[in-house]
């Protein structure tokens, strides 16, 4: 759990731009937060301490933001990470899941064969990203580490917007930590 003073330094690393892609959205720029050191630092440091005592075999992240967080995270638990794309873009066979967009559908893949490599039965996954909203790719994601025979322990994400619910959701399948309630 973030103290206040860490809370609104991460706050002040992020840059929201109102109505942005559409009008009525304010969009949360965490390249802000990336592209400074400290920042940066202080988020993957936080995470580490948080997960070190978890035992986990990969990291999983969500494109594309997920992946800077999540190769980070890994390397600073000297763990693997798996890439969660969108479809189309892995090379070898995949398994797939559809979600729910506000117009439509879209679909994420995971290697079929992403988890292998670990003594374990069933691995033992961090899934992140770096915002959850309505929670469909993150739900999507949770479900394709099922499948593919890991079990995904906790759901993280540097900012839950709360207003849009998806939290609360996720929670159902997985528990939820986030930095950044909003």
């Amino acid at each position: 759990m973030l103290k206040p003073e860490e809370k609104e330094f991460l706050l002040n690393s992020i840059r929201v731009i109102n109505d942005y892609p559409q009008p009525g959205v304010i969009f949360r720029d965490i390249t802000t937060l990336i592209n400074n050191k400290e920042a940066f630092s202080f988020t993957i440091n936080h995470l580490k301490k948080r997960y070190e005592s978890y035992n986990l075999d990969f990291i999983a992240g969500i494109e594309s933001r997920g992946f800077i967080f999540g190769a980070a995270l890994a390397y600073a638990l000297n763990i693997g990470f798996v890439p969660i794309r969108k479809k189309g873009k892995l090379p070898y066979t995949t398994i797939a899941e559809k979600y729910t967009l506000e117009y439509g559908f879209s679909e994420i893949e995971i290697h079929i064969d992403a988890f292998k490599g670990t003594q374990k039965e069933i691995p033992s996954v961090l899934l992140i990203d770096d915002l959850i909203a309505t929670g469909g790719t993150a739900l999507a994601g949770a479900k394709l580490i099922k499948q593919a025979g890991a079990q995904c322990i906790e759901s993280c994400f540097i900012i839950n917007l709360q207003d849009l619910h998806g939290a609360k959701e996720m929670q159902k399948h997985t528990p939820i930590y986030s930095l950044l309630d909003l």
